[in-house]
């Protein structure tokens, strides 16, 4: 049955945390594994989330399923989270899904059903996993001009260009905050524009918001998406858990309807839990429970915003660090843009042929499109990891 199959291909972050696991090295450095850590290299759980499971521990009473859409007290309190108290809930629906991972399929799903023959257009470059999830649910894929490697920045007037001549009834995806890959962010004025042009173009708004919190703060980084909201009739959200609560293995998210009305928002979100429904049934409950409980609770959620705060700067004081180290190093304003993007990520710019270096002559990873997380910078040892890095380029 099986003797035609050929291996997978890999997938380039496991191996590459298989590569990390097997140096023996003892001052190698992981830049790419996706996850927070803090200055000791660790990954732990925030104080408000550990709360709030004790609490869930005591007072649960049952592991019975909880249906198709999830925990319905995580889903509301989910839903004001990204879009705010002044959205129209009458129009918004949620959905509990297992990560944002499942939020991404959920939301494929729908389109897939809603609209057959529309292409998803993604940025370039875009998550690796943002492709195989719509076409996984038989979406044609297409990209747009997003990242200028040069600069560092984003290729504004080409993105805008190129989706001016989307066809009518398309998905564009957009990334809500601290853009993975690259950390390059769109300004406010930057949101309206694409607003603006979606709605001429009659474009449906596909808004993967992942790192809320980790760029310039929780309303901050959903502003994007809130200005997309409060014009757009119609528009699809993915909301994850992972980063900014830290429950990664938990796998917490949320897929989101904005419709024209509750009638349409109640027929979309049947269609929606109808395909959970043919994929995996029901959603896991504990980590959605334990945000729930934190999201309701006052104290609990001023906690885990105060740590959650701590993680965002603690980001963008090593985003400067390293910048700061490699002008020092390099002697020209080459990585600067490292300084104002924003997120867990950046794209340095190297090559996979200097990438390679890094791990095989100083044991950095990285992964081969030279994304760095910048989370994982050790620090009191940026300085040595700018040497490193400027001791390879051309």
């Amino acid at each position: 049955m099986f003797e035609k199959l050929q291996p997978a291909p890999a997938d380039k972050i496991l191996a590459l945390i298989g590569l990390f696991r097997a140096d023996p090295r003892k001052d190698k450095v992981d830049l790419g594994v996706g996850v927070y850590k803090d200055g000791n290299g660790g990954t732990p759980v925030m104080r408000a989330v550990r709360e709030a499971e004790q609490r869930l521990y005591k007072e649960q009473s049952t592991k019975t399923y909880l249906g198709l859409a999830g925990d319905t007290g995580f889903n509301a309190a989910m839903a004001k989270l990204v879009f705010g108290d002044s959205a129209d809930a009458s129009r918004i629906r949620a959905a509990q899904a297992p990560g944002g991972s499942g939020a991404l399929r959920l939301v494929a799903e729908l389109l897939k059903r809603s609209r057959p023959d529309a292409t998803v257009w993604v940025s370039d470059p875009t998550w690796p996993n943002h492709i195989p999830m719509m076409r996984g649910a038989g979406l044609q894929v297409k990209e747009y001009p997003y990242f200028d490697a040069a600069t560092g920045g984003v290729r504004f007037d080409d993105m805008l260009a190129a989706l001016k001549q989307v066809p009518a009834g398309d998905v564009v995806l957009l990334h809500g905050c601290c853009h993975n890959p690259t950390g390059a962010n769109l300004a406010a004025a930057q949101w309206q524009a694409v607003t603006e042009l979606l709605l001429e173009r009659q474009l449906l708004p596909f808004v993967d918001l992942a790192y809320q919190g980790f760029g310039e703060g929780l309303d901050a980084d959903a502003e994007g998406l809130r200005i997309v909201a409060a014009k757009a009739p119609e528009m699809v959200v993915a909301a994850s858990c992972s980063k900014n609560f830290a429950v990664y293995r938990d796998r917490v998210g949320a897929a989101m309807i904005v419709a024209k009305d509750g009638a349409q928002a109640d027929i979309a979100l049947s269609n929606m839990l109808s395909a959970a429904r043919s994929i995996y049934s029901m959603p896991p409950d504990h980590g959605a429970a334990a945000v729930r409980i934190v999201l309701e609770d006052d104290a609990l959620r001023a906690d885990w915003q105060v740590e959650l705060e701590e993680m965002r700067t603690r980001m963008l004081r090593l985003r400067v660090e390293l910048a700061d180290a490699l002008r020092l190093q390099s002697n020209s304003n080459r990585f600067d843009f490292v300084a104002h993007h924003r997120g867990m990520f950046s794209r340095l710019g190297l090559t996979p042929q200097q990438v390679e270096r890094l791990r095989v002559e100083h044991g950095i990873y990285m992964v081969d499109d030279s994304r760095i997380n910048v989370a994982g910078l050790p620090e009191g040892k940026i300085t040595e990891l700018a040497k490193a890095i400027v001791s390879v380029l051309d």
